[in-house]
């Protein structure tokens, strides 16, 4: 931790010097702009994941793009903290960017908590032009007033279900002992379909299904397959139940003080960077699908029948939203779900 809080007062430190030479430009009224803009990106995860990914190609744009007049310092493995710690390090403008799920800036941002509603998504392409419309652009001014700019979402896919229960119609959950993150929405959401949540350290996860403390869990299939949980589990059922988000923010501080064709290269990086992240989701999923089919545990495909069936059952937690977050926002989320599945045929 003492290495942690070190890199980042030295990255403080940097950021210091950066915004002082801008400003005493400025001062002076000197036009000449430096040559080189050192900024710093950290994640919470390791480099072989989507949020690894998203993070390298955002910096290479960045790179590349500015002809090495910006140059991206990269941080990944908790170098400097876990996600909470590096969101509130953007905010104070000590390092420049994060990219992470949207869970952790709950704290910073409740907003962000739109993403806890259960079922929204019938498939990525829904949830794709849904974040790329007005429901992201309704976001940002809530980032902007927590002195955080939200700069785009890619996805790691859905979290799904893995479980040694059969789970093919509605009825199948009622009871079943699924691990949850420590979530109140998401426990909520369990609740409600029928199952019975159960709240566990993720590192505790493999042995509680290996001993039979718990009979399911729910996770995007990148972290079933690298965490190798399905090696306890019977099947993996596509329910698609929450989108597992990956955002990518900066710090204004840090962001608007760089001159504005550099400014406009972020934001250009940012779009860029996410659709290839997404990509890069579609590719490996398909990948880590095979894994786990070869290893015998069945791969249980989407049921529109039984996702209508949990998002019946979790319109409480839509409701609850409404007063968490507030209904004009829930609202857009489900206008834009409306436009999208309307673009898309699916109505």
């Amino acid at each position: 931790m003492k290495k942690k809080i070190t890199l980042i007062a030295l990255l403080f430190m940097i950021t210091l010097s950066l915004t002082g030479c801008l400003s005493t430009e400025k001062r002076r009224g000197e036009t000449e702009e430096r040559d080189v803009y050192e900024l710093s990106i950290a994640i919470d995860s390791q480099e072989d994941t989507v949020t690894g990914i998203f993070m390298n190609k955002f910096a290479d744009l960045l790179e590349e793009k500015s002809n090495g007049r910006l140059k991206i310092n990269r941080y990944p493995n908790s170098q400097l903290g876990g996600d909470g710690e590096i969101t509130e390090a953007v905010q104070n403008g000590n390092i420049a960017f994060v990219v992470q799920t949207t869970a952790p800036q709950v704290s910073f941002v409740p907003e962000a908590a739109i993403f806890d509603a259960p079922m929204a998504f019938k498939n990525l392409d829904v949830a794709r032009k849904v974040l790329d419309g007005k429901l992201t652009e309704s976001l940002k001014k809530y980032y902007e007033d927590k002195k955080l700019i939200l700069l785009g979402f890619a996805d790691q896919g859905f979290r799904v279900m893995s479980s040694n229960k059969k789970v093919e119609k509605m009825s199948d959950l009622k009871g079943i002992k699924i691990r949850t993150m420590e979530n109140p929405n998401h426990i909520a959401f369990w609740k409600a379909a029928g199952a019975n949540p159960t709240p566990m350290a993720w590192s505790e996860v493999y042995i509680g299904l290996q001993q039979g403390s718990i009979d399911a869990q729910e996770n995007p299939i990148e972290t079933i397959v690298a965490s190798k949980v399905y090696e306890q589990q019977d099947d993996i059922i596509l329910t698609n139940h929450i989108l597992h988000t990956l955002c990518l923010i900066g710090s204004p501080a840090i962001v608007h003080e760089l001159p504005q064709e550099l400014q406009d290269i972020i934001y250009e990086s940012a779009d860029e960077a996410k659709v290839y992240a997404r990509q890069m989701t579609d590719e490996r999923s398909e990948g880590r699908v095979k894994i786990v089919e070869e290893s015998g545990t069945s791969i249980v495909p989407f049921n529109e029948e039984l996702f209508e069936e949990m998002r019946t059952a979790g319109e409480p937690v839509w409701k609850s939203l409404e007063g968490q977050i507030g209904k004009d926002l829930v609202d857009t989320l489900r206008s834009e779900i409306d436009r999208a599945e309307t673009e898309l045929n699916l109505k």
